[in-house]
């Protein structure tokens, strides 16, 4: 597969399709299953609250991939990612409730670069605050 966006067809500031993310507990437990990451800080409460967090927290590999979503969804090949990074800066506190958390996440074209690649910014925040920093994706397009 290849991008299903043209290379000739984005512009520095094109806005992706912005996104949001519901989280819950239970999504964190069928995470921790898939990754083998089954860190207390992410299911259990009283730990998470002993080691200073104000409650459970999502996994940050959790919610950086649900940001790549929108890069992935937009270009339409998950595979046209050639590169992904990101700082991490506050966590993603996900209550106890029916209603969790909801990461919110927007991007834009940042830069056109050679061989038919762009540099995507991404935002993602949750509660108000930003969750993730420098979140930047090159790929490559059709």
């Amino acid at each position: 597969m290849t991008a299903k966006i043209g290379y000739d067809e984005v512009e520095v500031g094109t806005e992706l399709p912005a996104r949001s993310f519901p989280v819950t507990r239970a999504t964190l437990v069928r995470y921790a299953g898939a990754s083998g990451d089954f860190n207390p800080i992410h299911w259990n409460e009283k730990f998470a609250k002993e080691v200073g967090l104000p409650d459970v927290i999502a996994h940050g590999m959790f919610t950086m991939a649900e940001a790549i979503r929108v890069v992935t969804d937009w270009a339409g090949d998950p595979g046209s990612v050639v590169e992904y990074g990101v700082r991490f800066t506050k966590p993603v506190v996900v209550p106890n409730d029916d209603q969790g958390a909801v990461i919110e996440v927007s991007a834009k074209v940042a830069a056109k670069l050679d061989d038919k690649r762009v540099r995507v910014d991404l935002t993602a925040t949750s509660a108000g605050q930003k969750v993730l920093g420098m979140s930047r994706a090159v790929v490559r397009l059709g």
